[in-house]
């Protein structure tokens, strides 16, 4: 079956939801970025290039008004209405049916389970209503919270992208991990 595009809400879990990214939420992810940006900057080299609302409305509007194979597919990850994060799949490679799937979370929200509820449910729309093959996920070296997550929903560790992500003043080094869509299917 062919690629069917993306859905406009995925259920996660009770009060979580995810949604695709909407133009209204500019000013509600600005102010969770800068209200939380020290935290942020470690793993997210966009935070230090983040620096006024217009900036994320900018992101915004060229998510929504990207077209073709490859555009972006982002969600809003919301707690209770309120926003937690964001989570997309990015890099679409449409013949070969495999995306990578990246994924934030502001600090409020870590450690109550949030992100591997949200990655389970892009993985299921994935690989049944996108029909995707192949997800892999990357995340730098020593982001162990990151880390956690591709491993507890049975991605498996490919090996290091070196030098894989840049930052303003350096680059670092990326753990790989993929999944198949037989391997998910068979959990």
């Amino acid at each position: 079956m062919a690629f069917t595009g993306p859905v406009y809400e995925i259920p996660v879990s009770g009060d979580i939801v995810l949604v695709r990214l909407r133009l209204e939420s500019t000013v509600e992810i600005f102010n969770a970025i800068d209200l939380h940006r020290n935290a942020l900057r470690q793993w997210l080299p966009f935070v230090d290039n983040t620096r006024k609302k217009e900036d994320t409305e900018i992101f915004i509007k060229s998510i929504i008004q990207a077209h073709g194979a490859k555009r972006d597919i982002v969600y809003e990850i919301r707690h209770s209405d309120k926003f937690a994060g964001l989570i997309a799949f990015k890099e679409f490679d449409r013949w070969n049916k495999k995306s990578e799937m990246g994924y934030w979370l502001i600090p409020e929200f870590e450690g109550q389970g949030i992100m591997t509820m949200a990655c389970k449910a892009m993985i299921d729309c994935g690989f049944s209503h996108m029909k995707l093959n192949r997800i892999q996920v990357k995340v730098g070296i020593g982001n162990a919270r990151s880390s956690r997550i591709p491993e507890k929903l049975g991605f498996r560790f490919e090996g290091i992208e070196r030098a894989g992500e840049k930052f303003a003043s350096h680059y670092i080094d990326l753990e790989v991990f993929s999944l198949l869509r037989k391997e998910w299917e068979n959990q």
